[in-house]
């Protein structure tokens, strides 16, 4: 019995045009009438969350690729570099990708970025992003995400800092680097065990290579009809796509709601 859903943002939960179906929507309030708890799971940073948290209401989220760990109100976990090992990795990024390349940095409060453009102007629901130019950056980090458009530079840089997991986004030139271990199935085997729930007992669902971790642990994972072909072929399930409301679909067949 499915006790708990979990669900990737981007390209999972999410239109492609950065909103929430109303159909989605009143099928997950459905399922929490009927006790099944709902969660998000996202590389996003809990502030580039907060225009679509109010609505879904979630039991449970978990940000930054699974840096942070909330169960309700409750703070139950968080993975962080030291301000010295954060700018570390902020040099090493600079001298393999030159020093103009784009970072971002995920706090428990600020999501900071040295955008060139605002990225407001391409996404209106994009949480407000504090610009710096990292110099003398003194926070601790969840998570840095780095703009890098040659393969042979992310190699560079994977090699360069062994004690991170790093992964590549679809469809962009962007890699997010955590702590070694820190994933979205770990998080998840945290919020589990702290809850009471089996993973047996979770269905997950996901669009991309950050989302096959967790897709793989739970008792049933769910592949978007848009996923990258890896990540549909380590699902129990594959759905309608992001776009015409593939979760509500599901959930409404299979909880009969």
């Amino acid at each position: 019995m499915i006790r708990l859903l979990l669900f990737d943002l981007d390209g999972t939960l999410l239109r492609s045009d950065k909103t929430l179906s109303p159909r989605t929507l009143a099928a997950l309030r459905d399922c929490q009438a009927k006790g099944i708890s709902i969660g998000v799971c996202t590389s996003r940073s809990e502030q580039n969350c907060l225009d679509f948290l109010p609505h879904l209401s979630p039991d449970a989220v978990i940000s930054s690729g699974g840096a942070v760990v909330r169960s309700g109100e409750e703070l139950i976990s968080t993975a962080v570099f030291t301000p010295d090992e954060t700018n570390r990795m902020i040099a090493v990024a600079r001298a393999i990708c030159g020093p103009d390349v784009e970072l971002t940095v995920d706090t428990l409060e600020r999501h900071y970025w040295n955008y060139k453009v605002d990225p407001l102007q391409w996404d209106k629901t994009w949480g407000g992003s504090v610009w710096t130019d990292y110099e003398g950056f003194s926070e601790e980090c969840l998570k840095l995400c780095v703009q890098i458009f040659d393969e042979t530079n992310a190699e560079a840089l994977r090699r360069a800092l062994p004690d991170c997991d790093m992964v590549r986004f679809s469809g962009g030139d962007w890699y997010k680097l955590t702590r070694a271990g820190v994933t979205k199935e770990n998080a998840i085997r945290l919020l589990c065990a702290h809850r009471g729930v089996d993973t047996s007992e979770l269905a997950a669902f996901g669009d991309d290579l950050a989302d096959i971790g967790m897709l793989r642990l739970a008792g049933l994972g769910v592949a978007m009809g848009n996923a990258l072909p890896e990540v549909k072929d380590a699902a129990d399930r594959v759905i309608g796509t992001n776009d015409e409301d593939g979760i509500a679909a599901f959930l409404e067949s299979e909880y009969d709601i």
